[in-house]
């Protein structure tokens, strides 16, 4: 039998005190973590929000993220003005732009960029439209656009389109992504531009076609930006930062795993792995990786801001007497946080 002799005691209470004070040390710093609740869409345009949270760079910067998740961009930018969401990622819609007008949100950086050379958005339409003879984009003159609501981004690519093929196009909302898609597949509309990690699967199953590139007609397109609250933008500069530099640090990692491929396959294989665990969830890896490698476009590098693309959309959304004359790009954008380019 071993003896418990005074000095064994003493360490057994040293150890204890040593364990308390490591695990106390360990619930200080997670008290002190931020805890933000961050929009999202399930898609691969989205990647930097994921690769962020999975390896840790959230974490690194005092962050607690809960992801929030959306089907549409419009009501993402309602929830960040009402608190709900404290930081998101989607595309700049009339319902962003005049919830910035009114002193509610701003945006505070670009995300998924249409570049040359890296495969975009597709234009698609119905097997329907397709068997009519609607082959390519200037042919679809009166026909039936899919948005998701009137404003939004979707809204934006066809009127551009439109205008570049001095056609006309007949507007249709459907509210939420899957019921877009579901539309197309059966013919109740005729047309849609989408991200190509949705575009290309689509396409190969029959239903749905593929006549062009929304970079043809709106080349350098900042497709999607980051935004918070006004209220998160002017009064907690240090938890935006923070975000902002997490965010850019997962954008460089799927940047080199999958858009520039400089990180290697096995990186690419493991950036694949990590974004199933958000997208095409409902799928096995095998069929998913496909799609989630056909969605890879450039995200922009520490989150810069194409100015002249988002004058463009503020000056398109203008003309169409979506929002009020009066909004200027200071109004939409706090450009201290980010390059803008």
């Amino acid at each position: 039998m071993t003896k418990f002799t005074r000095r064994m005691a003493l360490k057994a209470t040293a150890l204890a005190a040593g364990a308390f004070a490591s695990a106390l040390t360990i619930n200080v710093s997670y008290a002190e973590m931020t805890k933000i609740n961050v929009g999202a869409l399930r898609f691969t345009s989205h990647a930097a929000s994921f690769v962020a949270m999975e390896r840790g760079y959230f974490k690194e910067e005092g962050l607690d993220v809960e992801f929030k998740f959306f089907q549409a961009a419009q009501p993402m930018a309602v929830a960040v003005a009402s608190g709900d969401v404290d930081y998101a990622v989607t595309a700049i819609s009339g319902g962003l732009i005049s919830l910035a007008e009114k002193g509610a949100a701003k945006v505070i950086g670009g995300a998924l960029m249409e570049e040359a050379g890296i495969d975009g958005q597709k234009i698609l339409v119905s097997d329907a439209a397709f068997k009519a003879g609607i082959t390519d984009p200037s042919k679809l003159d009166g026909k039936a656009w899919a948005v998701t609501q009137a404003g939004s981004s979707f809204h934006y690519m066809g009127a551009k389109i439109a205008e570049k093929e001095g056609i006309k196009l007949s507007y249709k909302p459907l509210q939420k992504v899957g019921a877009v898609i579901g539309a197309l597949k059966t013919g109740q509309v005729d047309a849609w531009s989408i991200v190509p990690h949705i575009a290309k699967p689509l396409s190969g199953g029959g239903s749905v076609h593929m006549i062009g590139n929304v970079a043809d007609y709106v080349p350098n397109y900042q497709v999607t930006v980051v935004f918070t609250s006004a209220d998160n933008a002017a009064n907690k500069r240090d938890t935006t930062v923070a975000f902002l530099r997490a965010f850019s640090k997962g954008a460089a990692d799927f940047n080199a795993a999958l858009v520039d491929k400089t990180a290697g396959e096995a990186a690419g294989e493991e950036m694949v792995k990590l974004i199933h665990k958000y997208v095409y969830t409902d799928r096995p890896y095998e069929k998913a990786a496909p799609s989630i490698r056909n969605g890879a476009m450039r995200i922009s590098a520490n989150a810069a801001l194409n100015a002249a693309s988002v004058n463009d959309q503020l000056d398109w959304f203008k003309s169409e007497k979506l929002v009020k004359d009066t909004i200027t790009f200071d109004t939409l954008v706090d450009a201290s946080y980010v390059e803008q380019k």
